[in-house]
């Protein structure tokens, strides 16, 4: 009796294992669809950026929290990845709080002298939003090679004299080059521009949002 228990508990756990190898691969692909839906919306979020006037305006402003944003009319380059997040219902703000809440040494505040976390304005600083998709999301090979580049990458820079820059992939196209274009604010606004190798990139991610 003892030798059929042993081979009946063999049995179920080979009937485990194949069942979960038979069911990782269904997994795997429906993961892939899923991010590449949220991608999608991501870049149709951002694009719609386009179609609004905002001023450039770096001041610091106090915003409620959650869901905080600075008024519609005004922002930088990173109010604009936060608000095409937000129109996906997630809100970096939040996220980038809580994650500094928690690990604060992990995130550079040097432009603060203040000695902790400051909900109105530590997601709107470019090296925060770096640390944060870093920890939070999937850090990307920084390449010269335009095909390393896809719709719904984040993409930071250096303009030069460390200061910093963000935008966003998306799937247009440049007519001249044929390289992805991207969402940013550099000062006039929300604008769809070829600009990938305009300056020295320090930074290629990919966010979903917070992990279920």
């Amino acid at each position: 009796m003892r030798a059929w228990a042993v081979r009946g508990q063999a049995a179920l756990a080979l009937l485990f294992v194949c069942a979960v190898a038979l069911a990782s691969p269904q997994t795997t692909v429906l993961d892939a669809n899923s991010h590449q839906i949220f991608l999608h919306k991501l870049v149709t979020a951002a694009i719609e950026r386009t179609h609004h006037a905002v001023r450039y305006d770096p001041s610091y402003v106090r915003i409620p929290y959650p869901g905080g944003d600075v008024p519609e009319h005004t922002g930088v380059c990173t109010d604009e990845v936060i608000r095409a997040y937000r129109a996906l219902g997630i809100d970096l703000q939040k996220q980038v709080h809580e994650d500094m809440v928690q690990n604060f040494s992990a995130y550079p505040h040097h432009w603060n002298s203040s000695s902790g976390t400051d909900s109105n304005i530590d997601h709107r600083r470019v090296p925060n939003l770096m640390v944060f998709f870093l920890r939070k999301g999937q850090s990307l090979p920084v390449s010269s090679q335009m095909d390393d580049y896809s719709p719904g990458d984040l993409v930071t820079w250096d303009l030069g004299g460390n200061v910093p820059h963000i935008g966003i992939v998306v799937d247009r196209r440049g007519k001249q080059t044929g390289r992805y274009m991207l969402v940013h604010n550099i000062g006039q606004g929300p604008r769809m521009e070829d600009v990938l190798f305009n300056w020295k990139i320090t930074g290629h991610y990919r966010y979903f949002g917070p992990s279920s």
